[in-house]
């Protein structure tokens, strides 16, 4: 059997490289690259597509896991493997929430994109364990509790402590205290350097996807 496949990927070389592994592989059938989330709909309603390789920061700032979660929605038969590069730690939970069927790290994963999609393809779900390891300071991503990351996510919006306190249900000062403590496990003098880093690395993402 021949599976179509859309790929939905705003970066030249990765797009290029799956181009290629689909089209050097019998099994896969490429029908569509777009850099855009927002069109994959429209294919998907006016072609036959079994599997999307969705990228999740798309262009224009277009969430993938907002355009995979329509999809399945109205074609939950369509496979959608999420691809990306950032190592976020939200977007592996809710891709899971919203029915995504595997997940892929572009970078230093050991499993190859093909064997991803031949084993989505035949039901499985293939997802990491956990985010690539990020050097973050004198830390490290894989440090820092989903509490800190959170608060450090709500950081990156430019949020105050009360404000952020507020929105995960926390007292000013422990919000205070839990970016204390990120700066020195980190060695970061200032809050501003901390975020600037993590969002420069991927570690949080600034444009919040809900």
């Amino acid at each position: 059997m021949i599976y179509n496949v859309l790929i939905v990927e705003d970066q030249d070389m990765p797009r290029q490289l799956f181009e290629i592994y689909i089209n050097q592989n019998e099994h896969f059938h490429h029908i569509a690259s777009i850099p855009n989330a927002s069109g994959a709909l429209a294919i998907c309603q006016n072609q036959k597509v079994d599997l999307i390789l969705m990228d999740v920061m798309t262009e224009h700032n277009q969430s993938g896991l907002d355009a995979a979660k329509e999809i399945k929605k109205l074609f939950p038969c369509i496979k959608i493997i999420v691809v990306t590069s950032m190592p976020e730690y939200s977007w592996i939970e809710r891709a899971k929430k919203i029915g995504v069927d595997s997940f892929w790290y572009k970078d230093g994963q050991k499993e190859t994109i093909l064997n991803v999609m031949e084993s989505t393809m035949r039901g499985e779900n293939i997802y990491p364990l956990e985010t690539p390891l990020i050097p973050l300071g004198n830390s490290n991503n894989h440090e820092f509790s989903k509490k800190e990351l959170e608060i450090l996510r709500e950081l990156s919006t430019g949020d105050s402590n009360a404000e952020i306190g507020k929105k995960l249900h926390l007292a000013t000062g422990t919000v205070k205290n839990y970016v204390q403590h990120m700066l020195e496990k980190t060695g970061f003098k200032t809050r501003t350097e901390l975020v600037s880093e993590a969002c420069r690395l991927g570690v949080v993402v600034k444009n919040k996807i809900i």
